[in-house]
Order: C-alpha cells, then structure tokens, then sequence
C-alpha cells in the first residue's frame, strides 16, 4: 500500500482528481491558456509533450514518490491545471506539494488557495504528516509570495541546486510547515477564503 493512495478532493467548486490520461486534453488547454510552458520558471508542458508529461508523473506515482492531480472545475470537469504531492517520505510522514501549475484564466482566483486548503488538510489530517514542504525557483516571486501567504516558513536556499527549461541553473527556495503550525493556517486560510475578494 502506498502512503498516498489515490483519493479525490473537493471543496468551494474546486475538486482534485488523479491525473489520467484521460485529462490529456484538458490539460493541453489549460497550458494553452496563457502559454505558459514560455515561462522559464515553471515545469508546464509543452503542447505536443502533454501526454509524455502526463506518463511521467504516472511512472512517479508507480514509483511512490509523486502523486499528481488535475486540477477540476467541479461543475464542469474542465482542467484547470495540476498539482502534485511529490518527494514524498513515508519514514518520517513528509510530503511537498508542488508541480503547481494553472491556465491564467484560473490564476488570481480562489482556485490555487481552495487546492492548497484540500492537499494541506489531507496532507496533515488523514495521511498524519508531520511536515508539508514546498520549493520554488529563486525567480519565481508570485510563488514564493503564494506560499508564505499559506503560512509556510521559509527553510532556506539551496544554490546551484536544478536545471530550468532553458538550461540555466536554479536556486531552490525551500519552505515548510509542521502539523503543530497547521490549525493556525488552516484557520486563516479559510479566513482569507470566505473574506469578501477586493477587500
């Protein structure tokens, strides 16, 4: 049994749904939707590699260490992007979440932080971790801004640390939280959720 088995999520419109095959599709649309593999920073897929992308995190979940979702419009069943469970260390009850990505028409919305909501109370209250962990990119300023507003602490940096798309070598900024921090951020989060947008 793998310590994260396959499990559907779903709260305020957003559902969390293994990703298939199945969502190769949807998927390409979403990256469509702002052309987002163009960004250096992120690990969006290329249009005509959706579905290498899509085997790939399906021979991570083989291997155990990444859970991938697609990202669902609850109503619709339209994609709206994807996230991942990944790094995972069943040992010592951690994982990270990360491989987060979503079309723009999706960004700035509620959709990124509902996602959040669902694999963090997931993560802590039924998979029982300790930890929860995040990595970006040094340059990715919008993500780093996204998990600190979670709560997360940031651990440090790791240099020279990954190779980006285009071949440039990355810092990792490295974030975390632990399950006595969590009740705190779950509150806020869910604060910040049902705050009235533009206020």
């Amino acid at each position: 049994m793998s310590f994260v088995e396959p499990v559907t999520l779903s709260a305020r419109g957003v559902e969390l749904v293994p990703l298939a095959l199945s969502h190769e599709s949807g998927l390409r649309a979403a990256a469509l939707d702002g052309e987002l593999w163009r960004l250096r920073i992120t690990s969006v897929p290329e249009p005509e590699q959706t579905r290498a992308y899509i085997e790939a995190a399906l021979a991570m979940r083989e291997a155990g260490n990444r859970f991938a979702f697609a990202v669902t419009d609850a109503a619709t069943a339209a994609v709206l992007g994807c996230t991942s469970y990944h790094d995972i260390v069943a040992a010592i009850r951690r994982v990270e979440i990360g491989w987060t990505w979503y079309a723009k028409s999706s960004q700035r919305t509620h959709v990124n932080s509902v996602a959040k909501l669902l694999m963090m109370t997931h993560a802590f209250e039924t998979l029982g971790c300790h930890v929860v962990g995040w990595r970006t990119d040094n340059f990715n300023f919008a993500s780093q801004a996204a998990i600190e507003r979670l709560g997360a602490r940031k651990d440090g940096v790791i240099r020279g640390h990954a190779l980006r798309r285009d071949g440039t070598i990355r810092d990792t900024v490295m974030y975390s939280m632990r399950s006595g921090e969590w009740p705190e951020a779950k509150a806020q989060l869910l604060y910040l959720l049902d705050k009235p947008r533009g206020r």
